[in-house]
C-alpha cells in the first residue's frame, strides 16, 4: 500500500506532518479530512533504491542517538507531553534517518499507539534495549529519567568504541602505506633493476630471486592476484555471515595478541553497563539476559549469557556460568556474587563497568604506544627487505670489479 507524506493542521490549528497508507492519493485526503484535519500538502512517497536503503535502515551514529536521548528527556521533564516533544525533536534533529522514524513514531502514537510500541517498529534505529527501557519509563512514570539514563549510557559505549577505534585506526593506515609502498617497489623499481642483473649472467641471492619473483607475478598476473584477493574476501564475509563463523571469529578477537586484551574489556564494559542500566530501570532478570545477549556485540558472550538465562530458570545461580565460561577475570565472578547475595546486583554491574571502561581507557593509551614503533619498524622491515635485494647483487659487481 502506497504511504503519502503529508502536512495539516487540526481543529484547534496546531501544525501535523507525518506518513499515511493509504491505497490511493484521493484515499488519504478523504481519510484525513475525515479525522479533522486541515490539509495543506500531501505528496506520495517514492521508493527509490535510496529510499529503501534508508527504510531498511542502519543505525544512526551513536552521537545523534545521544543528543536525541538528552534533548528528549529534557522537554519531558518539563512538563511537555510525549506528542508535542517528539514535534520538537522532529525540527531538530538533523540525521535523516532519525528524523523519518521520529516522524513515523509521532504518527503512531497520534494514532493510539504507545511510545514504547511505536519505537519497536523501527528496531534499526531504536535498539531493543532502548525501547525496552522506554517501555518500562512509561509504565513507572519516569520516562525522563529513563532517557537520561540512556543518553549516559550511550554516550559511555560511544567513548569505548571511540578509543577503540582509535588504538585500530593508525595500525590499519599503516598496513595499507606499507602495502602500497611494496606494490610500488615490486612495479616500478624492482623491474628495472631486474632487467640489469639478467644482463650479469652470474646466480642471484636467494632474496634477490625471491623479490624479483614476487615483482613479475604483480606485474604479469595481477588479474590472478585480484581474484583471488577478491575471493579470500568474499569466502570470510560469507563465512562471518553464518552464526558459526561469527562465533568463531569473536572468540578468535579475544586471542589476538596484544589487541586481544582491549577487545576483551571493552566486551565486558558494554555487558555490565548494559545490564546495570536494564536492572536498574526495574526490567525483569531473564528479559535482562535475553536483551543483553541481543546488543552485547559478541557471540562468546551472548552464548554465556543465554546459558545464565538457562540457569536462572533452574533455579541456579547467575554467578555459576559466569565463572565456567573462563570468560571473565576472578574479580567480575566475585562482584556477581557479592550482588546476588546482598540483591545489589545493579550496583555491582555498574561498578565493574566503570572500572573496565577506565581500564580500557588506559589499555588503549599503552597499546598506542606499542604499536606505533611496531608498525613503522614492520614498514621499514618491508622496504628494507626489497632494498637488500637490490643490494646484494649490486655489491656483488662491485666486488667483482674490484677483482
Amino acid at each position: 500500500m502506497p504511504s503519502f507524506y503529508y502536512e495539516a493542521a487540526d481543529s484547534q490549528g496546531k501544525k501535523i506532518k507525518g506518513f499515511y497508507a493509504a491505497s490511493s492519493k484521493q484515499a488519504a485526503i478523504n481519510e484525513l479530512k475525515g479525522k479533522g484535519f486541515t490539509l495543506r500538502s500531501i505528496v506520495e512517497k517514492k521508493q527509490t533504491a535510496l529510499s529503501t536503503e534508508i527504510s531498511i535502515g542502519r543505525a544512526v551514529k551513536l552521537q545523534e542517538f545521544v543528543i536525541f536521548c538528552r534533548q528528549f528527556a529534557t522537554l519531558i521533564r518539563s512538563g511537555i507531553q510525549v506528542d508535542q516533544a517528539l514535534s520538537i525533536m522532529e525540527d531538530q534533529t538533523t540525521d535523516k534517518k532519525l528524523k523519518a522514524a521520529i516522524i513515523d513514531v509521532h504518527d503512531q502514537i497520534r494514532n493510539g499507539h504507545s511510545l514504547s510500541k511505536a519505537l519497536a517498529e523501527h528496531p534499526k534505529i531504536f535498539p531493543d534495549m532502548f525501547t525496552n527501557m522506554v517501555n518500562s519509563g512509561e509504565s513507572g512514570g519516569h520516562l525522563d529519567d529513563v532517557l537520561d539514563r540512556m543518553a549516559d549510557h550511550y554516550e559511555k559505549e560511544n567513548k569505548t568504541i571511540q578509543k577503540i577505534k582509535s588504538a585500530m585506526t593508525y595500525p590499519i593506515i599503516l598496513i595499507f602505506v606499507a602495502i602500497g609502498v611494496v606494490i610500488f617497489l615490486l612495479m616500478s623499481v624492482v623491474p628495472t633493476f631486474a632487467s640489469m642483473f639478467a644482463e650479469m649472467g652470474e646466480e642471484l641471492p636467494l632474496i634477490t630471486r625471491a623479490v624479483m619473483s614476487a615483482s613479475d607475478i604483480i606485474l604479469h598476473y595481477w588479474w590472478a592476484v585480484l581474484i583471488v584477493v577478491v575471493g579470500i574476501i568474499v569466502g570470510i564475509r560469507f563465512y562471518l555471515s553464518t552464526d558459526e563463523g561469527r562465533y568463531q571469529y569473536d572468540k578468535f578477537k579475544f586471542q589476538i595478541p596484544v589487541f586481544g586484551p582491549v577487545f576483551k574489556k571493552a566486551a565486558i564494559a558494554r555487558l555490565t553497563r548494559t545490564m546495570s542500566s536494564l536492572y536498574t530501570s526495574g526490567v525483569a532478570v531473564l528479559q535482562t539476559l535475553d536483551i543483553t545477549s541481543r546488543v552485547v556485540g559478541n557471540k562468546v558472550i551472548s552464548k554465556v549469557l543465554l546459558d545464565s538465562k538457562q540457569s536462572l530458570q533452574e533455579g541456579k545461580l547467575l554467578s555459576e556460568p559466569f565463572a565456567k565460561s573462563g570468560m571473565f577475570p576472578p574479580m567480575v565472578i566475585q562482584m556477581v556474587i557479592v550482588g546476588e547475595e546482598t540483591g545489589q546486583l545493579d550496583s555491582m554491574m555498574g561498578k565493574v563497568a566503570d572500572f573496565f571502561e577506565s581500564d580500557v581507557d588506559q589499555s588503549v593509551d599503552r597499546l598506542k604506544a606499542i604499536v606505533e614503533p611496531m608498525m613503522l619498524l614492520l614498514v621499514a622491515c618491508l622496504v628494507g627487505i626489497i632494498v637488500a635485494a637490490i643490494m646484494s647483487p649490486m655489491f656483488k659487481m662491485y666486488d667483482n670489479f674490484l677483482k
